[in-house]
């Protein structure tokens, strides 16, 4: 079992900065992806950016050149930061945790970014 547990997010004005960390507990595998989903209301759970343990990164189009995805050195922790957000970033954030290979598998409890004037 792999504990999530999410920090950040709030209400920003378009334009303006925010940032996410997570950090990870438990059984962690060596190789393993750590990052980041969002989702709306009625729409699926989207991917914005994911780490490997090998320093592979990936990002969706939308935050490409916005959103910068880090891992400390210890790799169990986890941070987004989004520049330039705008209103169609808001959404509630997920931390996501998973072996190389498999599929998403743990998930942190969500925090809410807000991007409004």
């Amino acid at each position: 079992q792999v504990q999530l547990v999410e920090s950040g997010g709030g209400l920003v004005e378009p334009g303006g900065s925010l940032s996410l960390s997570c950090s990870a507990s438990g059984s962690i595998p060596g190789d393993n992806v750590m990052g980041w989903y969002r989702q709306t209301p009625g729409k699926e759970r989207e991917m914005v950016a994911i780490k490997t343990s090998g320093a592979w990164t990936k990002y969706v189009d939308s935050v490409k050149g916005r959103f910068t995805i880090s891992r400390e050195s210890g790799w169990n922790t986890v941070y987004l930061q989004m520049n330039s957000l705008q209103p169609e970033d808001t959404a509630v954030y997920y931390c996501t945790f998973y072996a190389i290979g498999g599929a998403p598998q743990y998930w942190g409890q969500g925090t809410q970014v807000t991007v409004s004037s």
